[in-house]
């Protein structure tokens, strides 16, 4: 997960300070060992296996292109995998907050479940607008503009969007007397 976090950070350094060829492999490295290393934890977090070899995928195509632009889509792909576990499992069932809420709640009443559904699809909309921006920074900003936004901007709404989330979780529970 630290990986995750500081990709764009070491992607700027990586693309400013050292060989591009360097930087492949490192990020190439991190990718496998992350893979090899998140096998334990693949039943509850589906989207690491599809986000880690469509990055190792880009982040190859990028080198063989002799193109960054590969390397800047990592953010993309991870949010697009995100939306479409999210989305499916909104579909197939349990939603993937339920799955989350059940682990400290296992018994959840049907407005709980509502709930959690509704908490999904704000999440769906999370990954689609951020997907949107990181794409739209890897493809028309610079390579800091791109490193901001996907390695501090987006951290950002993410936590607010916990934040807020905790607070109406908070609020509901009160108001149906849990």
């Amino acid at each position: 997960m630290i990986f995750l976090t500081c990709y764009p950070f070491i992607v700027y350094i990586g693309l400013t300070r050292f060989n591009s060829y360097l930087l492949t492999v490192i990020l190439l490295t991190l990718l496998i060992i992350r893979l090899w290393l998140s096998k334990p934890l693949l039943a509850k977090m589906p989207w690491i296996k599809p986000a880690s070899l469509l990055g190792i995928l880009a982040i190859g195509l990028s080198k063989t292109m002799g193109s960054d632009f590969g390397i800047r889509l990592y953010p993309v792909i991870v949010n697009t995998v995100m939306f479409f576990v999210f989305a499916y499992s909104l579909y197939k069932g349990p939603s993937i907050i339920e799955t989350f809420a059940r682990i400290t709640e296992p018994k959840l009443d049907k407005r709980a479940i509502s709930y959690t559904k509704n908490v999904t699809k704000i999440w769906c909309v999370f990954f689609v607008f951020n997907a949107s921006i990181a794409l739209y920074t890897s493809v028309y900003t610079a390579l800091d503009v791109w490193a901001f936004y996907n390695g501090f901007i987006a951290y950002i709404i993410m936590g607010v969007l916990f934040a807020v989330e905790w607070l109406v979780r908070k609020k509901v529970k009160r108001n149906a007397g849990v």
